[in-house]
């Protein structure tokens, strides 16, 4: 897997990308120089189609992106990801004819758009044929052995195995030893399968590392090339979280990131300054819709305040546009918000689901209690009580909380405990591998579920 952003992704995914990104880049410029011949070099340098090419590749990628068509969790469904490809080039040739009918210009030489969209059309299915193919040789596959029996070690083997994108074959796990499972019988399996199969990569997860972990076969296994690495940094990669079941302050302590240097801080600060004050800007002529719209809906302030949890344990006020009857709390105290809540109102349904009852928390982000980008602030009461219940809880606390984060846009909006414990493992990965980078690809991906309309978070 390699690291881009501070997240991991399969090879194969990137490889995906590059050669999709080059099929359209190749299509339209065929299709340039068959449309204009001996005059494709002014058209292409002259009058900026290397650029126009690039913005029509962006698009491609954009939409196939918002579709889902990069999702390896869609590769399976055939005839969906057919559809959707289909729908994607629909959507790229109205783009194109409106454009062009409006700025004229704009386009390619002559009919260069329309002879790059029927090759794109026949070489884009050609290139998903051919990855298709591809990703399925055996060659191109790393022979695992996981070593470990507990729940663990059975969430690792089921990811990697569902996980077939990542190009990662179990070919055995000490699940399978037959009889006592003693440090002699791990140690003989693990051998075994390594003869048999020669596997690339032995990942350890054993719940009591001191009684069967056979040492000196993974020494003499490491001293031969065969990489040997820990459960929790594989499901990291896998998973996108870090576990907090069997996670030691120690891992912590010598794992990489969880680092924020002032340079960091302060280009972030001024990156989210930016952006909210942008983004209080563009949602200004929004306001007085909204406002009325609260109004005539139920009685009650427009705005609702409520105390948080921010950086280092302080207290703040967060704002948001009111979504619930005003006296949503006077009989049952602090609860969260349930899935169809009868306490939302028929205007604050459309904001919840819009984001756009967020838009009074950019002031927040303007006074430094939140940033854009960061774990969700919760109450004083939620937080006293998940931190007795939720191992490293207060983690979360040592970075400003956000309008939208990593548990977001990877998890649905929770209500119970165990969504807050599992919401936690993605903020934990999100304080690890916190940068610049990763910011910016949370407030992508938070753009696609907004325009999508995939739910409030």
């Amino acid at each position: 897997m390699i690291r881009l952003f501070n997240v991991y992704y399969p090879v194969r995914t990137l490889v995906l990308l590059a050669g999709e990104a080059l099929v359209i880049w190749t299509s339209f410029l065929l299709a340039v120089w068959r449309q204009s011949g001996e005059d494709s070099y002014l058209v292409l340098n002259y009058e900026y189609g290397y650029y126009k090419i690039l913005a029509v590749t962006a698009t491609v990628m954009l939409l196939s992106h918002w579709f889902d068509l990069y999702d390896p969790a869609g590769f399976n469904a055939k005839w969906e990801q057919i559809f959707r490809l289909l729908l994607v080039l629909g959507l790229v040739a109205l783009a194109m004819a409106g454009v062009g009918s409006i700025f004229p210009r704009t386009l390619l030489w002559r009919g260069s758009p329309h002879i790059g969209l029927i090759i794109l059309t026949f070489a884009l299915f050609g290139w998903r044929s051919a990855y298709a193919w591809l990703v399925q040789r055996p060659y191109l596959r790393e022979k695992v052995y996981v070593l470990g029996t507990g729940d663990r070690a059975q969430r690792l083997v089921y990811g990697l195995r569902q996980g077939r994108q990542m190009g990662i074959e179990v070919v055995g796990w000490s699940g399978t030893v037959e009889g006592e499972f003693t440090r002699e019988a791990v140690a003989s399996h693990l051998m075994e399968q390594v003869a048999q199969t020669s596997v690339h990569r032995v990942i350890v997860a054993m719940q009591d590392r001191r009684e069967a972990m056979p040492m000196t076969e993974l020494l003499q296994l490491r001293l031969q090339g065969v990489h040997i690495e820990e459960a929790t940094s594989w499901l990291e990669k896998i998973t996108g979280k870090i576990e907090v079941e069997q996670l030691y302050p120690s891992w912590i302590i010598f794992a990489k990131g969880f680092r924020f240097s002032g340079t960091f801080r302060f280009v972030r600060r001024v990156l989210n300054f930016g952006v909210a004050l942008i983004g209080l800007l563009v949602t200004l002529p929004l306001l007085p819709f909204i406002i009325l719209a609260i109004k005539l809906d139920s009685p009650g302030p427009v705005l609702y305040k409520q105390k948080r949890v921010g950086r280092k344990g302080v207290h703040f006020y967060c704002f948001k546009f009111r979504t619930m009857r005003a006296d949503a709390e006077a009989d049952t105290g602090p609860t969260w918000a349930l899935d169809d809540d009868p306490r939302i109102t028929r205007v604050g349904r459309f904001l919840r689901s819009s984001r756009l009852d967020e838009i009074p928390q950019l002031w927040c982000v303007l006074k430094g209690d939140m940033q854009f980008v960061g774990p969700r602030p919760e109450r004083p009461e939620f937080v006293e009580w998940l931190s007795n219940e939720i191992p490293f809880y207060g983690v979360r606390h040592v970075v400003r909380p956000g309008i939208t984060g990593w548990a977001q846009v990877r998890y649905k909006y929770g209500n119970t405990l165990e969504d807050a414990k599992e919401k936690l493992q993605y903020d934990l990965f999100y304080i690890k591998n916190a940068s610049i980078g990763l910011d910016l690809l949370i407030m992508f991906h938070t753009i696609k579920i907004v325009l999508l309309g995939r739910g409030a978070q």
